[in-house]
């Protein structure tokens, strides 16, 4: 709720609303990017729905914080594995700063960073989280071709 002025009325309207189910919640999100055709696609709060939870693709997503060192570590592994990947039609590869944006599915826990999921298209409420290994491109790499629901060349040795 974020009335201009706050008086019994204003409130009673909200509650109202909000038990007719007519109320959307407020989603902290950075501005949608204008470009956003790299490799590495840029996922803010309000397009998460869209770009993680498409039914249409493979995702992997990384949450990060700007400040966090492993994540600045990972920054050139992962921009690497997204130009593996830029040819793969159904799969996405993608990073979301989770300190200035809203993760809106319960399905996606984020308690330290970075965190990397793999959302598969048919099964986006239950992503898999890359666990025990190492962040690099070929752990990662191993990671999506073990997930990947569609790829369309063929799996390497890693």
């Amino acid at each position: 709720m974020e009335p201009e002025e706050f008086d019994s009325d204003v409130l009673r309207q909200f509650v109202r609303a909000f038990k007719k189910g007519k109320l959307k919640p407020i989603v902290k999100s950075q501005p949608v990017p204008k470009h956003n055709k790299g490799p590495v696609k840029v996922v803010v709060g309000k397009t998460f729905d869209t770009i993680v939870m498409d039914p249409k693709n493979d995702v992997l997503i990384e949450f990060y914080a700007p400040w966090c060192g492993h994540c600045k570590k990972l920054e050139p592994v992962y921009a690497e594995l997204g130009k593996k990947y830029k040819n793969e039609k159904n799969l996405v590869i993608a990073k979301m700063d989770a300190t200035a944006n809203d993760v809106t599915s319960d399905h996606y826990k984020v308690e330290g960073f970075p965190t990397i999921y793999f959302a598969p298209r048919d099964k986006k409420n239950n992503p898999i989280k890359f666990e025990g290994g190492d962040r690099d491109l070929e752990h990662l790499s191993k990671f999506i071709e073990e997930h990947a629901t569609k790829l369309s060349r063929t799996k390497e040795e890693l």
